[in-house]
């Protein structure tokens, strides 16, 4: 869907945005945008118009075009998407305001009235030079991490890996003897970690990846097996904490994909439910390219996304 928006006033922004209902309490909406795909110097500035004086400032002080770019678009995508769910019936993206927790997540600061209640709407974004995405989720936590499928590792990967993953996790890449396939799995896990720890809202600080392991279920310890070589319905992520039992568990489902056959993207959701002893359901995945203002996609179910495993 094309979607002609090229004014340089902003405040009926959102009308240009192709309005979306908020996800089922059991789905989570992922968007992406690829910067390379981005190339209008107008349309750059536009998304610049609808970030705040220090935003704007932010980006426009960071070196090397490329991470300009990749800072203003992940500001973009946060607001045109969270302005798509319409919330309210003059949500906008310039009008957004955001906060950050104690280990510094972002959230919505919604403007509401005392005596209303904030909206369900939980997001999370993540970006590399080459491609930024946003997850969306209702009533659940979420995190979500992006990582370059040929990204370079300057490092020898088990020495790497015994610096920041647990015992287990670096057996499991030390039994991989085809090093590209081992470097591979690293980044899978690393994607994963990532996503778990910004779904906490503790980030990397809060949350060492030491701290904590990402296995398959079924999968105990000592036995190996590569994400490839996985069903994608019959595997299940998940995490086994040594800090923090509560953290265990089964109070999160992980999605692993391949997002335009360049990048990894890993998604960590709390479950429905979670805590309550309701038995959770099975979840859902939509998935949204987009070039903001400009061009929407629905690519589930098309060559752009590959389910690894986890959450359909």
């Amino acid at each position: 869907m094309k979607l002609h928006c090229f004014e340089r006033t902003f405040f009926h922004s959102s009308s240009s945005l192709t309005p979306i209902q908020l996800p089922s309490p059991m789905e989570t909406h992922l968007w992406y945008v690829k910067p390379s795909e981005v190339k209008s110097g107008s349309l750059l500035n536009q998304y610049l118009d609808i970030l705040p004086p220090c935003e704007r400032e932010n980006v426009l002080q960071m070196r090397g075009e490329e991470l300009r770019k990749s800072a203003l678009l992940a500001r973009a995508l946060v607001r045109t998407t969270i302005a798509r769910y319409q919330i309210n019936s003059h949500s906008n993206p310039r009008s957004l305001k955001f906060r950050k927790n104690l280990h510094g997540k972002p959230e919505v600061q919604w403007q509401f009235r005392d005596d209303q209640h904030p909206p369900p709407l939980h997001f999370n974004i993540s970006h590399t030079t080459s491609l930024v995405a946003c997850g969306v989720t209702t009533n659940a936590q979420i995190g979500i991490d992006v990582e370059e499928k040929h990204r370079s590792i300057k490092h020898n990967i088990l020495s790497f890996a015994r610096r920041y993953f647990s015992k287990h996790e670096v057996q499991f890449l030390a039994a991989i003897s085809d090093p590209q396939v081992q470097r591979m799995e690293f980044i899978k896990l690393w994607t994963l970690k990532e996503a778990y720890v910004k779904a906490l809202g503790k980030g990397f600080s809060g949350a060492p990846f030491k701290t904590f392991t990402i296995r398959f279920k079924g999968v105990m310890e000592g036995g190996f097996i590569t994400l490839e070589d996985l069903s994608p319905k019959a595997s299940e992520i998940v995490v086994d904490s040594f800090d923090d039992p509560a953290d265990l568990t089964s109070n999160w489902q992980f999605s692993l994909l391949e997002l335009a056959n360049s990048h990894y993207a890993a998604i960590c959701t709390e479950k429905h439910g979670a805590g309550s002893g309701k038995r959770n359901a099975p979840g859902k995945l939509t998935v949204w390219k987009t070039v903001p203002f400009l061009e929407d996609e629905c690519v589930s179910g098309t060559a752009a996304v590959k389910i690894i495993c986890g959450v359909q």
